[in-house]
């Protein structure tokens, strides 16, 4: 006599279930990675799937005790991991399936070309803007919004609409413009906005020698897609920062090239 096994009845929807934690699990990841919250994020699936196997097993009492632990440490996570739901809900507001440039991008694949030769020559220019302040040590701080709106600080400074040019940047930043204090924003090619105050609230341990434009760099790129690029003031030294971290290059065409990468993703 055949036995019914409840397992073998799988639909669509268990299916569709499984994917969409499968893809809500695999951006969680993205966003935590290389961050310390990811060690607790890792640990929290463990004890999950411990759980689980308990209940699958019939071992009541330990299955009772890990789901009161999960249940009332749902709370605590909110508090624990609240920089990071604020991000994951940025990403989810802005994402590229919702956003129609983006999503329109994907199929037109002369129009991406030319819009990825752009980007390059920005990021040459802004690169190369970025070297001749260095020389002069002229601190720079630079913004390049990507898919998630930075108006929450844009209303901070002063709104422009200029094109992004080498002499523009540099007499941005000129010690006795009056707009070189403060950081600019750049989004597809042009100056959006100068003069912006990024708040400096990041729990994230740097060295001290670098200053305040660091930190807000780091700040800003930590909580948003947002790119930096700082120009240090007391040693010249260009810093690119993506998703709270320094990250590290050669050369100024190797800088131009992870801009390039970056942007056009």
């Amino acid at each position: 006599m055949l036995q019914s096994f409840d397992f073998l009845n799988f639909t669509f929807v268990d299916l569709l279930d499984i994917v969409l934690v499968g893809l809500m699990l695999y951006y969680i990841y993205r966003l935590l990675r290389g961050t310390v919250a990811i060690s607790i994020f890792l640990g929290i699936v463990i004890i999950f799937i411990i759980w689980k196997l308990t209940q699958i097993i019939g071992m009541d009492l330990l299955s009772g005790i890990l789901g009161q632990f999960i249940g009332m440490g749902f709370f605590a996570l909110i508090v624990v991991f609240q920089q990071e739901i604020r991000k994951f809900l940025l990403v989810l507001g802005s994402t590229n399936v919702i956003n129609s440039k983006n999503f329109l991008k994907k199929f037109s694949f002369l129009k991406k070309t030319t819009e990825n030769t752009a980007i390059a020559h920005m990021c040459e220019t802004l690169v190369s803007a970025c070297r001749k302040m260095g020389e002069d040590r002229t601190g720079a701080l630079i913004i390049l919004e990507r898919n998630q709106s930075l108006e929450f600080v844009r209303a901070t400074g002063d709104k422009m609409n200029i094109e992004l040019n080498q002499p523009i940047l540099e007499s941005i930043f000129y010690k006795n413009s009056p707009l070189h204090d403060g950081a600019i924003i750049v989004q597809d090619g042009f100056i959006i906005a100068t003069r912006v105050i990024l708040p400096v609230v990041s729990q994230s341990v740097i060295p001290k020698e670098y200053g305040l434009r660091h930190r807000a760099a780091v700040s800003i790129t930590e909580k948003t897609d947002a790119l930096a690029l700082v120009v240090s003031e007391e040693t010249g030294k260009i810093s690119y920062i993506n998703n709270g971290e320094f990250v590290p290059y050669g050369t100024d065409s190797e800088l131009v090239t992870l801009l390039t990468e970056e942007l056009s993703k």
